[in-house]
């Protein structure tokens, strides 16, 4: 590997660092806000959502949407906790073998993220008649915040545990909404 290569791969990861750096000083101070602020309800009383039917899931009872969103939002932070360590077993503490599997974990939680909010936003789209532009706005801030709560890929490996019975649930009740068929091997 030439130099220039090397100093152009070391500039990368220093500024993903950086930046994740600046991302978490930023949820850290948006969740002293947050908690200075009264809890806003779950579930919106929004008459056209349609909701979850699967009673003992975790997701009952909430919208589409909202349930699509959340898995969205965790499958996302996922992506980003292997993305870094991937950086970091690449620049840090060089270790290829843990770079490709991490990198390869980080493709797949980032597939499975895109799955889901195309799901909340398939839904919002046809239940609120909304653009898309304002559906991705709508179900945006309950990703953000499912994503943000959960710190370590150990946690959102948790955390998302229930997802694939939820996609897998949709599949079957709304299979023009939610019409990813490689999640249902996972």
């Amino acid at each position: 590997m030439r130099l220039g290569t090397r100093r152009t791969i070391a500039v990368a990861a220093i500024l993903s660092i950086a930046l994740s750096s600046l991302a978490a000083a930023q949820s850290q101070t948006k969740r002293r806000l947050n908690k200075q602020e009264a809890p806003s309800p779950t579930t919106p009383a929004d008459k056209r959502d349609r909701v979850v039917n699967a009673p003992g899931s975790a997701f009952n009872g909430k919208a589409w949407w909202q349930a699509a969103a959340t898995c969205g939002g965790i499958y996302f932070k996922l992506g980003m906790v292997y993305s870094d360590a991937a950086i970091r077993a690449k620049v840090v503490k060089p270790d290829p073998a843990a770079y490709a599997s991490l990198t390869k974990d980080a493709d797949g939680a980032s597939k499975t993220a895109t799955a889901f909010f195309d799901a909340a936003e398939r839904f919002l789209i046809a239940d609120r008649k909304v653009a898309r532009d304002e559906a991705v706005m709508t179900y945006d801030a309950v990703a953000s915040a499912n994503g943000d709560r959960v710190k370590t890929a150990d946690a959102a490996v948790q955390a998302a545990k229930p997802c694939p019975d939820l996609y897998k649930t949709c599949r079957g009740a709304f299979p023009h909404l939610c019409n990813e068929t490689a999640l249902l091997t996972n």
